[in-house]
């Protein structure tokens, strides 16, 4: 069995360790725990997981956050991976930070990744791992929030969570959405030190 798991981010040197780029954290740290290597190939960088008798392809786009669904329906079709055994990871600032909620179906919420997913597949009944990076910015400095970096606090409070999450991706593979639901949509907890950067 072969799951499609997709971290959507931005790339470039800018872009790295940015909030908006937690997609691309959480498969760099699957890929480092299994001790693979990702390769780049057409419209990302790739490599495999294998997990169970279950094959993960992980997926970092290249195609920038905003046309990310051209990654996924190439990988797709040549895997030949069915919508269902899609899992695609992406930041949420209407959740705070840590937070995280896994889902089997649903809209966009004003993500433009998963927009732009949800129009070339012409569906949106794909699940994804949606990931708080909290609100915690002043008025008209949304842009500047979500494509800014971590401070050291949330970097390792992230870092912990990013070991749930691929928990929960693994379990999406083994244990199906239904059941990952279940037993990991928890709510996060907000770093005991101070509060984030804005």
């Amino acid at each position: 069995m072969k799951y499609l798991i997709v971290g959507l981010g931005n790339t470039g040197e800018e872009y790295k360790d940015t909030r908006h780029n937690i997609g691309f954290k959480v498969l760099d740290a699957m890929a480092q725990a299994s001790d693979v290597s990702f390769v780049d190939k057409r419209y990302g960088a790739i490599c495999e997981v294998k997990y169970r008798n279950r094959i993960f392809l992980l997926l970092k786009p290249s195609t920038f956050m905003n046309l990310s669904g051209h990654a996924v329906n190439y990988w797709m079709k040549k895997e030949k991976i069915q919508s269902g055994n899609i899992l695609v990871i992406v930041d949420d600032i209407a959740l705070p930070l840590g937070s995280i909620r896994l889902r089997s179906k649903g809209s966009d919420g004003g993500h433009n990744g998963l927009a732009h997913i949800s129009t070339i597949l012409a569906t949106n009944e794909y699940a994804r791992i949606r990931i708080g990076i909290g609100n915690s910015f002043r008025k008209g400095k949304q842009v500047n929030y979500v494509l800014g970096k971590w401070n050291p606090d949330e970097e390792r409070f992230i870092n912990d969570r990013i070991t749930l999450v691929i928990e929960m991706i693994k379990s999406f593979g083994t244990a199906g959405v239904e059941l990952t639901m279940t037993t990991y949509n928890k709510p996060g907890k907000i770093p005991q030190s101070g509060k984030t950067e804005s």
